[in-house]
């Protein structure tokens, strides 16, 4: 039996999506993007307000409760997150036995699992449903995840885990851990502007593998592991590492027209340009691009500036097509000084944020979610 709202009445055929594209599948109150200011709406409030205004810590609460913290609320909400950033001792001996050669999103979609089985709250009666439980457990989350790919950094170059500090804001002591200080405030607040920049996106493709797990009634750990998998692919969070490659490609700013024409020859995707969802441009680049320029000129690398805007000229000229959020984001992460395999690993760091407030919101008013599919195989056949 075909779906109705699936079938074409002219031809009684069932009309295929290819990809979900411009299929509604739910109402979520969390984010939308808005047609008519081509804003990104968080829970109403356009994104580039909260990055000019809140902090993350303040965004995240945004996104799990549907309103800004009070200052006692926005307290307590950030003492209890400094509480929970020591890395779990488990946890990192699982990393430590992982291989230098693992994708460091290897490493983190691992590291959420052992979270997962660690918690001895599933077992409880509904503990996989009960709301309060999941916000403990994507507070928890929040709070790791900084402390786990700080570490997996260091690791990686042969450098001892630093201790989380409690009286540093999220962004400031994730920089403190990945590099050993707390470095100037214009990088603190351009790191923290990507974090919120970052944090939701509706129902992106990680955002929704997270729905369609959790409509199982599968647990929360296990919507993220699955949602942590979705991002590593490079036409989702991936982006942001490809970004960085191509810079390293080019080299510099006059060698641009020469690479993007031998690219485009090749039929290569150019990464960090275009998006499904805005038509008119990504809402979130004017920001991020502005971040991008304050470490420009904090780090001296006016090269990478100039590279930044050959590249992004160069393909308004030859494609018409615009830069999304990953575009600007890479070279920040990489002035700032992480590894480019971190990259992607940051995006987790701020979109759990969003990813768990999908879960709750999905299990609030909970629906299998099992699509339809058109078969194109054999005819019925038998064993002769």
């Amino acid at each position: 039996m075909t779906d109705p709202a699936s079938t074409d009445p002219a031809t009684t055929e069932p009309t295929l999506h290819k990809g979900l594209a411009g299929v509604v599948v739910d109402y979520t109150a969390i984010s939308k993007v808005n047609p008519d200011t081509n804003s990104l709406l968080y829970r109403g409030y356009p994104v580039q307000e909260l990055a000019a205004n809140c902090t993350f810590e303040e965004v995240a609460y945004l996104l799990w409760h549907g309103e800004l913290p009070s200052p006692t609320q926005l307290e307590e909400f950030e003492t209890l997150e400094r509480s929970l950033r020591p890395l779990d001792p488990r946890t990192k001996r699982i990393i430590d036995e992982l291989p230098l050669t693992a994708h460091p999103m290897d490493v983190v979609r691992t590291a959420v699992s052992v979270i997962g089985a660690t918690d001895p709250t599933l077992n409880q009666p509904g503990g996989t449903i009960d709301r309060k439980l999941n916000e403990g457990r994507a507070i928890y989350l929040l709070a790791q995840l900084p402390s786990i790919v700080a570490y997996d950094q260091r690791r990686r170059r042969g450098e001892q885990l630093i201790e989380p500090r409690d009286d540093l804001g999220f962004s400031a002591n994730l920089l403190h851990m990945t590099f050993g200080e707390v470095p100037d405030l214009v990088v603190v607040n351009a790191f923290d502007i990507s974090m919120i920049l970052y944090a939701e996106h509706s129902f992106n493709a990680s955002t929704f593998a997270a729905r369609v797990i959790t409509s199982t009634l599968a647990d929360l750990y296990s919507a993220v592991t699955g949602a942590v998998g979705a991002l590593k692919g490079p036409l989702h969070g991936g982006a942001n590492e490809a970004v960085m490659h191509a810079f390293e490609e080019i080299g510099s700013a006059d060698k641009t027209e020469a690479w993007l024409e031998t690219a485009l020859a090749e039929k290569r995707k150019i990464m960090g340009f275009g998006h499904r969802v805005y038509k008119n441009g990504d809402s979130r680049v004017p920001t991020m691009k502005a971040a991008l320029d304050t470490l420009v000129a904090e780090y001296d690398r006016p090269d990478i500036g100039e590279l930044y805007d050959a590249l992004e000229t160069a393909m308004r000229e030859r494609k018409n097509i615009k830069p999304n959020l990953d575009y600007p984001s890479g070279p920040a992460y990489h002035l700032i000084g992480f590894d480019t395999g971190t990259f992607t690993p940051l995006f987790v760091v701020s979109r759990i944020t969003g990813w768990t407030a999908h879960i709750m919101e999905q299990l609030d008013s909970n629906s299998l979610i099992r699509p339809l599919s058109l078969y194109n195989g054999p005819n019925e056949r038998h064993i002769e």
